[in-house]
């Protein structure tokens, strides 16, 4: 990997604070729980696999001073309920809560440490090789000097490993070449213009930022390939969150005839929902929209709504990539697919 993104190690867990990007790369130790959550929840943290490791090793940061795994079993139920509660949208943080949930149940007496880190890196080696396979699987729905379009940021800083839709991109420039990637800067916290062009720019790839209301014209104008986008949670019939933006995004890309592609682990999947109307939105501080970044661009006392995800049918999503293959729409049944 071209930079660091996450380490454990001797009961340190270190991360590359993400809201420092593009403007220095700095690396913070998270040497607690409240630790822990505050980097989740303020996004030093984000992407949904990388939220899911971040949360399995914060487990382990937790207790690693329990005096045995009695204590460790007892002071457990909290540290979960707590890591639970830190964002609600992305499913993988819930997948990996429920099998450190697992591994504690089941831990040894003697080594009982060493058996909860060595499930969080479990599951921090099982996303790097999803990657690695969600990459090789959409090669072929790509092709040399294609002009692509993506949403937020999905690169090796959203996953820990080799990323989820943008890993796919940075995968086919390395081995087609020439491929062209077109940035929406992805408001309100811009981690198309903050994070995926810095990604960029990291392993080498073209690129272009654009406004998210800018999408439009750009396919009306320029001949667009396909656009890419990752998911924080995929319903059984295909309906799939992601960061808020992308449904319009969709709506565009089929009007235009443009195939939209979503690219995300099988961990993502909550087969538990038949749709997309079960999926939790966040919704985050004003502030964001009202005053980014510090600078008051709206009157104080203007309404604000500030959903962070938007929820894009299965309908309008061309295809769903994950390290099992590629599932084809425009209608999903999920649960018969990833059998």
């Amino acid at each position: 990997m071209a930079y660091p993104v996450i380490r454990y190690a001797q009961g340190r867990l270190t991360v590359l604070d993400q809201t420092r990007l593009p403007g220095a790369a700095v690396q913070v130790v998270l040497a607690d729980l409240p630790a822990v959550e505050q980097a989740i929840r303020t996004l030093q943290v984000r992407g949904a696999p990388l939220i899911g490791i971040a949360a399995a090793y914060g487990v382990c940061v937790a207790l690693r001073n329990c005096a045995d795994a009695a204590q460790g079993r007892a002071e457990a139920p909290e540290v979960l309920r707590r890591l639970a509660a830190t964002r609600p949208t992305a499913v993988n943080l819930f997948y990996a809560l429920d099998r450190m949930r697992r591994r504690l149940a089941q831990m040894p007496e003697h080594g009982w440490l060493a058996a909860l880190e060595a499930e969080a890196g479990a599951i921090h080696a099982e996303t790097a090789a999803q990657d690695a396979a969600m990459a090789a699987h959409a090669q072929p729905l790509l092709s040399p000097g294609a002009a692509v379009i993506t949403h937020c940021n999905t690169g090796p800083l959203a996953t820990g490993g080799g990323g989820t839709a943008l890993g796919v991109i940075i995968n086919a420039h390395r081995q087609l070449g020439g491929v062209h990637v077109f940035v929406d800067e992805t408001r309100p916290r811009w981690q198309g213009a903050h994070l995926t062009t810095w990604e960029l720019a990291q392993h080498g790839v073209p690129h272009t930022l654009i406004c998210d209301n800018m999408a439009a014209m750009l396919m009306r104008t320029r001949k667009i390939h396909s656009v890419w986008v990752g998911a924080d949670r995929i319903a059984a019939n295909g309906d799939s969150a992601n960061k808020i933006g992308t449904y319009s995004l969709a709506v565009v890309a089929r009007h235009h005839g443009v195939p939209f592609h979503v690219v995300a682990p099988s961990s993502t999947l909550d087969l538990h929902l038949d749709t997309g109307a079960g999926i939790p939105i966040e919704e985050r501080h004003p502030a964001e929209v009202a005053a980014p970044e510090g600078h008051v661009i709206a009157p104080a006392d203007t309404s604000v709504w500030n959903p962070a995800f938007d929820v894009t049918p299965g309908e309008l999503i061309t295809a769903i990539v994950t390290e099992r293959g590629v599932f084809r729409g425009p209608k999903y049944d999920l649960r018969q697919a990833v059998k």
